[in-house]
């Protein structure tokens, strides 16, 4: 009686009913995700990605009984919630908490398979789909429905590996991956906008030209307002210093630059993903260092809570939408065509991905000298696999290509919306729950000790680096040890040019202007015009607070 007098006196308020059911169902299962999470985070087929999956499901049907197998709002999936709302906080922590040391020295290989490798399954998705899909009864797909399909389904998720791999483990890989699924959803969401402003009444031998002009027009547009952003942020809250009055202000101006950045990307038609991303970078780089240390706390563990939320709420979100029973009354198909058409476009997923991580691993390994650089055959296999997964991009990319077209039935329309439901489902709960077991046997129980893959294992010790950017001691004075580790550093710096150059350049033209790792705020009040107990060189101490450590051990980008 108490819960209807309750549901009463909300239709009688001015919070409409549905929203507050709704977010209260939503909140319900993220605290179930994280409970359920962690009782289940040693478990060898189990993560929380797949949990938040199933929680979702399951509170599709409960939801789906309540209505009497009706369709419910709380159901419909939400483009500009998933692309404004909750994809920005989790590509921009990505960027934040990105250790930027490996990811600048894989960044070559990273570019190769988030880019080239890309295209290539964009094509090859596409071509197969425009073979084959005429087998199953679609007769009013366009052209550009199926460039628009290869797009769709290029968009990787590698969320269930990277809750695998380890940093210190396998940094390489985890380098690798990372970055590949940042820059690969990048890529195919360019591609697919690239697609959609295509006229394919006037197709000819320049428009593949014209796509990758608009392309790398859009990337490299997109990554220096990112940088420019960032930058911005860190000469603002420099040159202010906000930190001596308030810091909730300079936390509040990082959260707000950062998602200003990525609405200024989509405003202008650019790719807010690969916005966000290096602004990201670049306010770890700069902006996080010019604030107070209690900013620096708050921001580290708040820019993580709000993606590690954000993407808990998407598998939810997934999970209560493929209950949705409307898409699949429209779709009007049969099981056995249902499964048909997704077992095809997963099939053309598996081939377009093996068709670029094998030959562009082959041909990066033509390219390292020393053998134990190599990528072997067992972690090639794992980039492959990581790669298998779809998510939330491609749902999110399927509705704006298919929901509401207009040159194509509803009925094919709706088959390839619930078609693209079945692969993510199929490809995160199975495909993610293998992958655990998968990487320990086929990787970690065959790790060599020592052994690195990546340039890690030639850097060498923080003394080396001491040695070669800052002591400029006499080496006629130095012992055969200290002349060993010069030697170490000058094979370091052969190998390491740019590194060395870009460091040079950093510290002479960029931190004294944008301030970085050993900023000392100015502070009016302060007799000496700096916090008191701040070094007076950006190189002496030691970080004042373990998190500092664990952002400034990646500065040397």
């Amino acid at each position: 009686m108490a819960v209807l007098e309750t549901i009463h006196t909300l239709k009688d308020s001015f919070l409409d009913t549905s929203t507050v059911i709704a977010l209260t169902v939503f909140f319900t299962l993220l605290c179930l995700c994280i409970i359920i999470g962690h009782l289940l985070e040693e478990h060898r087929w189990a993560n929380e990605s797949i949990t938040a999956l199933l929680l979702g499901l399951i509170a599709g049907v409960v939801v789906l009984l309540v209505t009497q197998f009706e369709s419910s709002q709380i159901l419909v999936f939400n483009e500009d919630l998933f692309f404004l709302y909750l994809l920005p906080p989790i590509i921009f922590n990505a960027g934040f908490q990105v250790k930027k040391k490996q990811f600048f020295k894989n960044f070559t290989t990273i570019l190769l398979f988030g880019i080239v490798g890309t295209v290539i399954s964009f094509c090859l998705i596409s071509l197969g789909a425009f073979l084959l899909f005429s087998r199953f009864g679609f007769t009013t797909l366009t052209i550009q429905d199926y460039l628009a399909i290869g797009a769709i389904f290029s968009a990787t998720d590698s969320v269930c590996t990277l809750q695998v791999l380890s940093q210190d483990d396998t940094p390489f890989l985890y380098s690798v991956v990372f970055g590949e699924g940042v820059v690969n959803d990048a890529t195919s969401i360019v591609l697919f906008n690239a697609v959609q402003s295509l006229d394919v009444k006037d197709v000819s031998g320049l428009t593949a030209l014209n796509l990758l002009g608009t392309f790398l027009y859009l990337f490299s547009t997109s990554t220096l307002l990112g940088i420019a952003a960032g930058l911005m942020s860190a000469y603002i809250i420099k040159t202010l210093y906000f930190g001596r009055h308030s810091t909730d202000r300079e936390v509040a101006l990082m959260m707000l630059m950062a998602y200003l950045s990525y609405m200024l990307a989509e405003l202008l038609g650019l790719s807010g993903i690969s916005t966000v991303f290096f602004c990201g970078i670049v306010m770890s780089h700069y902006t996080w260092h010019n604030v107070t240390e209690s900013s620096r706390i708050t921001t580290k563990h708040a820019f993580a809570t709000m993606s590690f939320i954000a993407e808990t709420f998407i598998f939810l979100y997934v999970g209560m939408d493929a209950m949705d029973i409307d898409k699949w009354k429209a779709s009007n198909a049969s099981p056995g065509t249902s499964v048909g058409v997704s077992s095809m476009l997963f099939a053309l997923v598996l081939i377009g991905r093996a068709a670029f991580v094998f030959p562009i691993a082959n041909i990066s390994n033509c390219f390292r000298k020393i053998e134990n650089n190599k990528i072997e055959f067992r972690q090639q296999f794992i980039m492959w696999w990581a790669g298998l997964m779809r998510g939330a991009v491609t749902i999110a990319l399927s509705y704006n290509q298919f929901a509401d077209a207009t040159t194509s039935s509803t009925q094919d329309n709706a088959l390839m919306i619930t078609s693209t439901i079945i692969v993510v489902l199929f490809s995160t709960v199975v495909f993610g729950s293998i992958t655990k077991p998968l990487i320990e046997a086929v990787l970690l129980r065959h790790a060599k000790p020592n052994h690195n893959i990546s340039d890690a294992t030639d850097i060498p010790s923080l003394e080396d680096l001491r040695l070669l950017f800052i002591e400029t001691g006499d080496p006629s004075e130095e012992g055969n040890g200290q002349s060993s580790r010069k030697r170490t550093g000058l094979r370091f710096l052969t190998s390491s040019t740019v590194h060395h150059l870009w460091r040079k350049f950093d510290d002479k033209f960029m931190r004294p202007v944008f301030g970085g790792r050993g900023f000392v705020p100015f502070v009016p009040s302060s007799p000496s015009g700096a916090i008191d107990g701040a070094p007076n060189n950006p190189f002496d101490g030691a970080p004042s607070h373990p998190f500092d450590g664990a952002i400034e051990e990646e500065q040397t980008t």
